[in-house]
């Protein structure tokens, strides 16, 4: 299995282009050790040719021009974008959408609760329909596992992950199940296996043991700690708040990933504040004790 990292940073990207933060602020003036990264996304391949995309960021189109296979140059018209799976209904997981309908029609692989937002408060589904039929709707099931005609070895395994729905979905404030979700990506060829969580508010047992059942854990690394938003000055709300695991903190994502010591651990999805953005922070180096990576923009992880 193929595991290309698109986009490695939460949404508006780094540094974000609003934002005066230490860390943005410190990149532009090059006071700041550190890498920009665009908005999170993945791909993932059994053959290297045909690829599922997971999310679609609006940075899909700088993403796909950064990685040669998703132009393989077949026929006059060609991508190497054989389906989409949405993991969330967020706009910086599914606003790319909006730049692929010169490819319509797409498979779009979601939950009931995805495609209802997709539908009613944010209806691309509806708008998209007028390029070329624009998207397909594949349903996931929660209970169950599925594959992708286009890379069949490849099998999916959703898991219901403990969430917020957006701002304009209709259940807002009465969370489902389906909101959100993790994958468990399984290559039947070589066995490999990819745990994937780009949006993780809570672990707990049976979670935990999935994620020891997994090779490499590619999981939520928005924030250092759960109030960072406020510590900086830049948002009221906590990590916690809006369906994100800090990596500091009794419960943290560390202290879980300390617990899986067998495991390639990559944190992806990492908000324009948090420090470990900071190549020489302390933060940094934490994670480098404890042999934690941090996804970066065209990252390669082969299972």
């Amino acid at each position: 299995m193929f595991v290309q990292i698109l986009g490695s940073a939460a949404g508006g990207g780094f540094p974000q282009w609003n934002c005066n933060c230490a860390n943005c602020a410190g990149f532009r003036n090059g006071s700041l050790r550190a890498t920009a990264r665009t908005q999170s996304s993945i791909a993932i391949s059994d053959d290297g040719v045909n690829w599922v995309l997971c999310n679609a960021s609006p940075d899909i189109r700088a993403q796909l021009q950064s990685f040669a296979p998703m132009q393989p140059g077949r026929a006059l018209r060609d991508t190497g974008i054989s389906a989409i799976i949405l993991m969330d209904s967020q706009i910086d997981h599914t606003t790319g959408l909006l730049s692929l309908r010169e490819g319509c029609p797409h498979q779009v692989w979601c939950t009931d609760m995805v495609h209802e937002d997709l539908t009613t408060g944010f209806p691309l589904f509806t708008m998209l329909t007028h390029w070329n039929g624009g998207l397909s709707w594949n349903r996931i099931e929660l209970d169950r596992s599925f594959t992708i005609l286009a890379c069949p070895s490849l099998r999916f395994t959703p898991l219901p992950l403990r969430s917020a729905a957006p701002p304009y979905s209709p259940h807002r404030f009465d969370p489902h199940p389906g909101d959100n979700i993790g994958l468990i990506v399984e290559d039947l060829n070589t066995g490999g296996k990819l745990f994937y969580a780009p949006g993780l508010g809570k672990v707990d047992a049976p979670l935990l043991e999935i994620m020891a059942g997994s090779d490499c854990l590619l999981v939520d690394g928005t924030m250092w700690d759960d109030d960072e938003m406020q510590r900086r000055g830049v948002g009221t709300r906590t990590g916690r708040e809006m369906g994100h695991l800090a990596q500091s903190g009794p419960g943290g994502m560390l202290e879980v990933l300390e617990q899986l010591p067998k495991q390639r651990k990559v944190l992806i999805h990492i908000n324009n504040t948090n420090p470990i953005l900071d190549e020489d922070s302390p933060e940094r180096a934490e994670l480098a004790r404890r042999k934690v990576e941090v996804a970066y923009d065209g990252m390669s992880i082969v299972l």
